[in-house]
């Protein structure tokens, strides 16, 4: 599940949403302070990616800390993983869950049966991004190993050792 986010339905005080967001910037300002395009913010929330905080009667985004964090870690899983938008889309997926099991864990009316529960999902989440990490990992030491030898073969040219003929 993702991370619910308010869409306002009618003209909310600035004051009203000042107070439940903190600071909402607009589309502009947002995609300036998160160092991404404003049609990459577009983007990301059509793939579901991200939910700008509210929109404005006139239909205008407004995006807060969090949803300036949660672009950041867009940006973190492309960057440092690698993984692709649709890639990107099940890892958030998978932690906005494990956020809502901690929570629900930490109630107190949590039972200790449906915290084992809780534990035995956030487990499997676990083990499932476990699972995306290892496979990116897997396939940059198959890269590697590829330049590798394209760098052995080319020190051998350089080397004289190729075989060929002068």
């Amino acid at each position: 599940m993702s991370v619910t986010h308010r869409t306002a339905t009618a003209e909310p005080a600035a004051a009203d949403q000042q107070a439940e967001h903190g600071e909402l910037l607009g589309i502009g300002a947002a995609a300036a302070r998160a160092g991404v395009s404003e049609r990459a913010l577009r983007y990301y929330q059509q793939l579901g990616l991200l939910e700008p905080a509210c929109t404005t009667p006139g239909g205008l985004r407004r995006y807060s800390a969090d949803d300036l964090a949660r672009v950041a870690r867009i940006r973190e899983l492309q960057n440092l993983l690698g993984l692709n938008l649709d890639e990107i889309a099940i890892v958030l997926r998978n932690e906005d869950r494990m956020a809502q099991i901690r929570r629900a864990f930490k109630d107190e009316r949590t039972s200790d049966q449906e915290r084992r529960e809780l534990t035995g999902e956030c487990l499997t989440l676990l083990e499932g991004l476990r699972e995306t990490v290892e496979a990116k990992r897997a396939a940059l030491g198959s890269f590697l190993a590829d330049l590798d030898a394209r760098i052995l073969r080319a020190r051998d040219v350089l080397a004289g050792h190729d075989g060929a003929q002068s």
